[in-house]
């Protein structure tokens, strides 16, 4: 197993070099800046600032020249409140001493998902972070569905930052595992991260009566393979694997929490609120998301 692991986190080492921030302009999005201007200045990363837009929908079918006249007032339009919101983004920057950093801004119109994907491809990001916000209708998804429906499609990690955080200094990251070998990737990456950061991991393992046999020889290997990191391994009995993870946050003072999807369905239930009202205090902590290779 040990040569597996070697294999895997050799090759898996986060390097951001390009950060895409999806913006609509909101108080949300503005939040998230901060983090993203964080995370650019430790990676020493540059900033593609993207927005994207919808044509508006012409139910009575007007003549082409006038279809065309409407789409191309809208285009105006958004040319024109993009070039006019940026100026407050790099002022946000110089206020918080972030002037340093390079930006790219990029205006598209379409599907948000298919245009971070393009953006990233194009422009060979390496990373997504974008704020989230639950509108009304929407008040029970954890991140929101625009961010949620982001981090189950994009090819990207994605870093969704909820609206109530707050930008606090990184120290503790917690990361959750199943102990499989493919999680050594994610757990690399995640490494890489506390340390710009300075902060300590904590390895977060859910036990269950599903447990595999060889789970506690699992736990064994990687305390010894991680032993000369800063990662503390927690093994915590737990029912409720939403409301476990919950408790922890809160009982860890968890600043990041770290995850890596393995099957749809657990990972979906996440994004959803439960009956509790801790559910309240994990909406203010950020979540990064690493896929499956």
């Amino acid at each position: 197993m040990f040569l597996y692991i070697f294999n895997l986190i050799t090759n898996a080492t986060t390097a951001m070099k390009r950060i895409l921030f999806p913006t609509d302009f909101s108080e949300a999005a503005r939040n998230a800046f901060i983090y993203a201007l964080n995370f650019a200045d430790s990676f020493g990363a540059e900033l593609v600032l993207l927005h994207v837009y919808d044509l508006p929908i012409v139910e009575t079918p007007p003549l082409p020249e006038t279809t065309t006249e409407i789409f191309d007032i809208v285009e105006m339009h958004q040319f024109e409140s993009f070039r006019e919101e940026l100026p407050a983004l790099h002022k946000l920057a110089e206020d918080n001493n972030f002037g340093h950093i390079k930006f790219k801004n990029v205006l598209m119109y379409g599907d948000l998902i298919y245009n971070i994907n393009k953006v990233s491809e194009d422009e060979g990001v390496d990373f997504v972070i974008m704020g989230t916000k639950g509108a009304s209708g929407l008040k029970e998804t954890f991140l929101g569905s625009t961010t949620a429906s982001v981090i189950s499609n994009v090819k990207m990690p994605v870093l969704g930052i909820p609206a109530e955080a707050q930008y606090r200094a990184i120290k503790n990251i917690a990361f959750t595992t199943q102990y499989k070998d493919k999680d050594n990737d994610a757990l690399r990456n995640a490494l890489t991260i506390g340390s710009a950061f300075n902060a300590r991991l904590q390895c977060l393992y859910i036990k269950n009566d599903d447990d595999p046999e060889d789970i506690e020889e699992r736990i064994n290997e990687w305390k010894i393979y991680y032993r000369d990191e800063h990662i503390d391994f927690f093994n915590i009995d737990g029912d409720h694997i939403e409301q476990t993870i919950l408790d922890f946050i809160e009982n860890q003072h968890v600043d990041l929490l770290v995850m890596r999807t393995h099957k749809r369905g657990f990972f979906e239930s996440l994004f959803h609120r439960s009956l509790t009202k801790k559910m309240a205090y994990h909406s203010k902590v950020p979540l990064l998301v690493f896929h499956e290779e």
